[in-house]
C-alpha cells in the first residue's frame, strides 16, 4: 500500500508539473510583429498635395522677405562703396558698423526663416501623421499585432531588409492602413 501510495504521489507530481509547464507555454505566446511603410501611405493621401502647396507658399513668402533684406543690404553696400573714399574715418567706421549689423540681421533672418518653414511643415504635416498613426493602431489591434515596425527611416534607408512572401502577405499592413484611411 505504501509503495502504491508513493507511486501515486510521484505520478501526481509529474502530472501537475506537466500541467504547469503546458500552462506556462500557453501563456508565453510568440509576439506578432507587423510592419508598415508610412511614407508610402503619406504619399497616397490626397491631403498631402494641399499641405505641400501651403508649405511651398509659406516658403516662397519667406524667400521673398529674405530677398528684400538681401537687396537692401546690397544697396547699402553699394552706397558705402561709392562714398568710402570721400568720408571721414569716423563716418567710415560708423557705416561699416551699420553694414555689419545689417549682415548679422540678414544671417539671423535666414536662420529664422529656415526654422519657421520647418515649424510650418511640422504643423501642417502633424494632422496627417496623426491620422496615419491612428490607422496603424486600428489595423494593428484588428490583426492582433503586438508590435509594428516602420519599414524605412526618414531618409529612406531600409529598416526591414527582408521579409518572406508569406510573412509579408500576412504582416505588411501598409495596404490595410491605406484602406483604413480610405485611400
Amino acid at each position: 500500500m505504501k509503495i502504491m501510495l508513493k507511486k501515486l504521489s510521484i505520478a501526481l507530481v509529474l502530472v501537475l508539473t506537466s500541467l504547469i509547464t503546458l500552462d506556462a507555454q500557453a501563456q508565453a505566446k510568440e509576439p506578432k510583429i507587423g510592419f508598415v511603410d508610412p511614407q508610402a501611405v503619406l504619399s497616397r493621401m490626397p491631403e498631402l498635395k494641399a499641405v505641400q502647396q501651403r508649405v511651398k507658399n509659406f516658403t516662397d513668402r519667406k524667400s521673398l522677405e529674405l530677398e528684400q533684406k538681401d537687396l537692401a543690404f546690397q544697396n547699402a553696400l553699394e552706397v558705402y562703396d561709392q562714398k568710402r573714399d570721400v568720408i571721414s574715418a569716423a563716418a567710415k567706421q560708423e557705416e561699416e558698423r551699420k553694414l555689419q549689423e545689417m549682415r548679422n540681421e540678414l544671417t539671423n533672418a535666414e536662420r529664422q526663416a529656415q526654422s519657421d518653414v520647418q515649424q510650418k511643415r511640422n504643423e501642417l504635416m502633424g494632422p496627417l501623421l496623426s491620422q496615419i498613426g491612428n490607422a496603424i493602431n486600428a489595423v494593428s489591434e484588428r490583426k492582433g499585432l503586438d508590435f509594428v515596425l516602420n519599414t524605412t527611416t526618414n531618409t529612406g534607408d531600409l529598416i526591414i531588409l527582408y521579409a518572406s512572401e508569406e510573412y509579408s502577405s500576412e504582416f505588411n499592413i501598409t495596404d490595410d492602413v491605406m484602406v483604413e484611411l480610405g485611400i
